[in-house]
């Protein structure tokens, strides 16, 4: 056996590999994935209630550590493969997202409780949510839209084409009855716009608009159940079916004081008294197990991956790669704000999920495709904070 050659190709691997970390934001990939650690343990915690005998885990956490797992691999892979590959291929990121959008009036299904919602493909015993990647796939697609616009973006007809691109989405995912992507959808377009560079009286045009169609969409758009929602928090007292959930996640977050009652400890936790727990209320069990100061943990976290995601899109040198950085930061921060802000009992429940830390394999995995494109442009567009990586340092 030839052990130099041995040696020197397990040298050039190590390089290979220690080449390729060093072009990785490893600042942001950390917080990452400190923050999936996060989540995990609490989801663990949340679902502890429902195990049968024998059984360790839940069937939502393994979901969840296996979307994780992909995602974190894909994300790796998407950092690898240069951005502009993706927004080459812009239509075909479109036509793609779209189609398992279309999927969803034919084959879409939802929660047993909710008839009229259908916002999940099942392939065996999996559910996917597409909304979810159909997020990642229009901020790639807008980002390409406003840089082809860019130098004409103030004018009507250009406004009025990326109002088209952006109510197609929006409008599709609210006919599955998810009233909170859509939301989520109205949001990342507003920044990506605002980012671009478009005349304020747009936004105070469009806010007009959006005023005089409120009381059309309160009575012809909204559900009766959405509707209820919205006027539970006005009036609690008229709506006991419909706050007890977030009455129940805000004892929860009080009974946590300012260390929490202990991870598996938490009294309305471990009793399921939480509906949703595990996802949209995953907030109110890190309230409950580990008090204020888990909660400012989990936010401090995600401040500091949208900052740094922020932070990368200054430091591009396109205007394209600033705007997908925007799109992403702008998608995660609005989640974080209507997830809080429903476990607060300041904004009705919608359904959506805390990025990183609510249950959800559809959500974790394409919250990380979105990071491979942020840790893309990072290495393929951005003047790098290298990091030292001794192990390499030393095959030099």
């Amino acid at each position: 056996m030839n052990f130099k050659k041995g040696g020197d190709s397990l040298k050039r691997a190590l390089y290979a590999v220690g080449n390729f970390f060093k072009g990785t934001d490893l600042y942001l990939f950390a917080m990452c994935l400190i923050a999936s650690a996060f989540g995990s343990v609490a989801v663990m915690s949340a679902t502890r209630y429902s195990l049968q005998e024998e059984q360790v885990i839940s069937r939502d956490f393994l979901i969840m550590i296996i979307a994780i797992a992909i995602g974190i691999t894909l994300s790796l892979i998407i950092s690898e493969i240069d951005y502009q590959i993706f927004t080459r291929f812009w239509l075909i990121i479109a036509g793609v997202s779209l189609a398992m959008m279309i999927l969803l009036f034919f084959f879409g299904t939802g929660p047993s409780a909710r008839s009229d919602v259908h916002t999940w493909l099942k392939f065996g015993p999996v559910n996917f949510q597409p909304s979810e990647l159909l997020k990642i796939g229009f901020i790639i697609t807008f980002s390409v839209h406003l840089e082809r616009l860019k130098y004409k973006i103030n004018n009507f007809f250009s406004i009025l084409q990326l109002g088209a691109h952006a109510a197609i989405p929006t409008v599709l995912v609210a006919a599955t009855g998810d009233m909170g992507s859509s939301l989520v959808f109205i949001i990342i377009a507003a920044v990506m716009l605002f980012i671009a560079g478009v005349h304020w009286g747009y936004f105070v045009g469009a806010l007009a608009l959006i005023g005089a169609a409120s009381p059309l969409v309160w009575t012809f758009v909204l559900k009766q159940l959405q509707r209820d929602r919205v006027l539970a928090l006005i009036y609690p007292e008229l709506y006991p079916d419909i706050i007890y959930q977030q009455k129940y996640g805000m004892n929860a977050l009080g009974s946590g004081g300012f260390t929490g009652q202990g991870l598996f400890k938490g009294a309305y936790t471990q009793a399921g008294l939480i509906p949703e727990g595990h996802n949209d209320m995953i907030f109110t069990v890190i309230g409950e197990e580990t008090g204020l100061i888990g909660c400012f943990a989990a936010l401090l976290l995600l401040t500091l991956i949208i900052l740094r995601i922020i932070s990368t899109g200054k430091k591009s040198r396109e205007t394209s790669t600033n705007l997908i950085c925007s799109g992403m930061a702008s998608m995660i921060a609005a989640q974080m704000i209507i997830n809080v802000g429903m476990c607060l009992m300041l904004l009705p429940v919608v359904g959506i999920t805390l990025p990183f830390f609510s249950a959800g394999g559809s959500a974790n995995l394409c919250v990380y495709l979105g990071i491979g494109l942020v840790m893309s442009i990072y290495r393929h567009n951005c003047n790098q904070e290298t990091v030292n990586i001794k192990i390499y340092d030393s095959l030099m």
